[in-house]
């Protein structure tokens, strides 16, 4: 993830609802995991430099004989930064890249059966992924969350169509190879 997308996820939650950390890394954990890859101390560190920046306040808040903990609010600055961010991240059209098409331009490396069978076994992952995807409720608490789900649904279904196709030439090419 971007510094622009983590402000975006944690301006965007603390925007639905004042948070302390724990809750907000909870949120992300339980509910936007498949959209997003933020660990905590990355979210702790987001958190600090936003507040720095006057986009979110923060406050010291004790409940009975807990240690005291953070909790942070949008500031009105904050909510028109989350829009501006929003804004620019949806115009954005950034180039494409996938970590695996370098081992994929570099194939020829390997012997055909064996790029094959690692193509099936990645086929066989990304069938898997989507399924579980396919299978999630819908979130209901707005069109965002719903939407980018089903954007990470088409990709991986893109992918499934892509190894498929790559596959099934490769194999078309392993036989006219054969002797």
């Amino acid at each position: 993830m971007t510094p622009d997308e983590r402000a975006i996820l944690l301006l965007g939650m603390i925007k639905t609802q004042r948070a302390h950390g724990y809750l907000v890394n909870d949120f992300i954990e339980k509910n936007l995991a498949r959209v997003a890859d933020m660990k905590k101390a990355t979210a702790y560190a987001t958190l600090d430099k936003l507040a720095k920046d006057g986009w979110i306040g923060v406050t010291t808040e004790q409940v009975g004989n807990r240690p005291p903990r953070k909790v942070y609010d949008l500031t009105p600055a904050g909510e028109a930064h989350l829009l501006s961010l929003i804004k620019q991240s949806l115009r954005a059209a950034e180039p494409l890249r996938f970590g695996s098409d370098a081992a994929v331009m570099f194939l020829d490396e390997l012997p055909l059966p064996e790029v094959i069978e690692a193509l099936r076994a990645r086929a066989a992952e990304r069938r898997a992924q989507l399924a579980m995807y396919e299978a999630a409720p819908k979130h209901g608490m707005g069109l965002g969350v719903d939407i980018a789900l089903d954007h990470v649904r088409f990709h991986l279904a893109a992918e499934v169509g892509w190894l498929d196709a790559t596959i099934q030439s490769l194999e078309k090419e392993l036989l006219a190879r054969a002797p």
